[in-house]
């Protein structure tokens, strides 16, 4: 039967194919009392299989590269954490088997992550992948992940572990659906930097019986079901029109006046280059570092590894602009040297810049790895903090900076509500701001990014993140400064020009996006772009704002 479904589209395309569900590996394996001779071997077994899944990640990190390869080394790092580990050995000891030893262990853990406050529970979709793996070969069962296929097919799942995501072949998998996740998910990301028409948050995705034809739009997250051949014919008439369109878009981003709004990329490192450059990036607008520290969460990467990463990508564009984001650790992105153990609530405690700030040799020697990086290079290098609060952090980041003896220009991320308030105070300590919209609407709308669940709240059209953005766009613009979006609210065509038009100065993306944005951008004049953003932000909902802009620029 025919019938429309709607999620959140969360990259950019056309998919039309039969579905395919992700398969899933035993989950719980029977409760037996094993024999105290036996504990030795079945601890044995156990840290093999660890010690083989976590391998696995990081070989498929390797081959993935780029972010995909910072989210699988973290999974690594989960599955051999210690207090894991000795949760396990003493499961064992009083007569579990190493596999039910394993499943009652990662038990505990999720219970602990769930009760931690809303944010981490993002990471009970990774930490649910990582026992599924282990339990799996140690039971002798196929993995979980993407299923065996000759033909291109549509992947439906409750949600995507990174592990899958990462290694998803474009040749065969035309697109994904999945019920749970956000437009902020790690595969969300993980999406729109291989291309892959995906839509999330779809409410009953996985009662779809395997087999049935469906059409996924990327960009405005529709799910036809078996739809006919005229429907099916007219949505590839539309993809064409817009595979076009984007042929015709070449050159730096501005608006149909010449109104220049640079399209810069964000990367995790130097295997996301070539993908920025091919795309035309005029330059990074957020450059994670997070990657480098991610080998070994014992301690931090020397300063000559640091630099040689750093000079890669800076090297990769001459005269162009670099903005490095320095180390943000904490929270999802927990390091054993760094990270406090017993935060109650992580995401609201000692993350980003805070961390930083409490470890200034860290900070000290990733500055100076820049500095050096960036000796004798035509680029225009710009390093900013995560986690800015207020003007007594933006100054501690600078001052910094300046022992560091950093030749950049400093500048402050707005991911909490504060410093988009107080922007006129930040802007008097540094020279920039850059918007990361993805953790801003997470603290102003108290909704965690990675919860399906929350993704109304996440919705970078919601109208109050919308007054965030042109709070600390205006102070940029009355300092003289700039203000850029880094976040993945620049990813959405029509969004950009909404951006524009309240004032921002950059916008940051995923490189898969930078063709969409830049061929939308050019099709309006900067004043129809600023009339589209005043009648966003008079609507009250995110629906409201996103029809009430496409109304706007449609001139109807």
């Amino acid at each position: 039967m025919q019938k429309t479904l709607r999620g959140v589209g969360v990259s950019h395309g056309v998919a039309i194919g039969q579905v395919r569900h992700m398969g899933t590996a035993v989950l719980e394996p029977t409760a037996v009392q094993i024999p105290a001779e036996e504990a030795e071997r079945e601890q044995a077994r156990a840290r093999q299989a660890v010690d083989a899944v976590a391998a696995d990640l990081i070989a498929r990190g390797n081959l993935a590269g780029g972010e995909a390869q910072a989210v699988l080394e973290a999974q690594a790092l989960m599955a051999q954490d210690p207090e894991l580990a000795a949760d396990v050995a003493r499961r064992i000891v009083v007569g579990s088997s190493a596999e039910r030893a394993v499943y009652d262990a990662f038990a505990a853990y999720r219970a602990l992550l769930a009760s931690a406050g809303e944010y981490l529970a993002g990471r009970v979709a990774d930490l649910d992948d990582v026992r599924n793996r282990i339990v799996a070969r140690l039971m002798g069962v196929p993995m979980p992940g993407v299923p065996d296929s000759d033909e291109p097919y549509v992947l439906l799942a409750r949600d995507l572990a990174p592990a899958d995501t990462a290694l998803l072949d474009p040749a065969l998998v035309l697109g994904f659906v999945t019920e749970e996740g956000g437009p902020t998910s790690h595969s969300a990301i993980l999406a729109r930097a291989m291309g892959v028409p995906a839509v999330v948050a779809l409410p009953g995705a996985t009662e779809l019986a395997e087999g049935t034809t469906v059409a996924v739009d990327g960009s405005s997250g529709e799910v036809l079901v078996e739809p006919s051949a005229e429907q099916q014919q007219e949505l590839r008439r539309v993809a064409a029109e817009r595979k076009a369109a984007l042929a015709g878009s070449s050159g730096p981003g501005r608006t149909s006046d010449g109104h220049l709004v640079p399209l810069l990329a964000n990367v995790g490192g130097p295997a996301d280059v070539p993908a920025a450059v091919a795309a035309g990036a005029e330059g990074v607008g957020l450059f994670r570092t997070e990657f480098l520290f991610l080998d070994d969460s014992a301690k931090a990467p020397s300063e000559d590894t640091q630099l040689a990463a750093y000079r890669q990508v800076l090297e990769a564009f001459p005269e162009g602009r670099v903005v490095v984001r320095v180390l943000d650790a904490g929270a999802d992105k927990p390091l054993d040297f760094l990270t406090p153990a017993d935060e109650p609530n992580p995401a609201l405690g000692v993350r980003g810049l805070r961390t930083l700030l409490d470890h200034p040799e860290v900070l000290a020697t990733q500055l100076r790895a820049l500095a050096r990086a960036a000796e004798g290079l035509p680029v225009h290098l710009e390093v900013m903090a995560p986690m800015v609060a207020d003007r007594a952090d933006a100054r501690a980041f600078a001052d910094a900076c300046r022992e560091a003896g950093l030749h950049a220009k400093f500048g402050a991320m707005v991911e909490i509500p504060s410093a988009a308030l107080r922007a006129r105070s930040i802007l008097a300590e540094v020279e920039f701001l850059s918007l990361g919209t993805n953790d801003l609407a997470q603290y102003t709308f108290a909704a965690d990014r990675q919860v399906g669940a929350l993704a109304r709240l996440q919705d970078p059209w919601q109208p109050a993140l919308l007054d965030l953005v042109a709070a600390a766009a205006e102070a940029a613009r009355a300092a003289g400064k700039s203000c850029g979006v880094c976040g993945e609210a620049a990813s959405d065509p029509l969004l950009a020009c909404v951006l524009a038009g309240l004032g921002v100065t950059s916008l940051s993306m995923g490189s898969a996006s930078i063709p969409y944005v830049r061929a939308m951008l050019a099709k309006f004049t900067l004043d129809q772009c600023r009339r589209a953003a005043e009648a966003a932000r008079a609507a009250d909902s995110a629906e409201g704002a996103r029809a009430a802009a496409q109304q706007v620029l449609s001139g109807e």
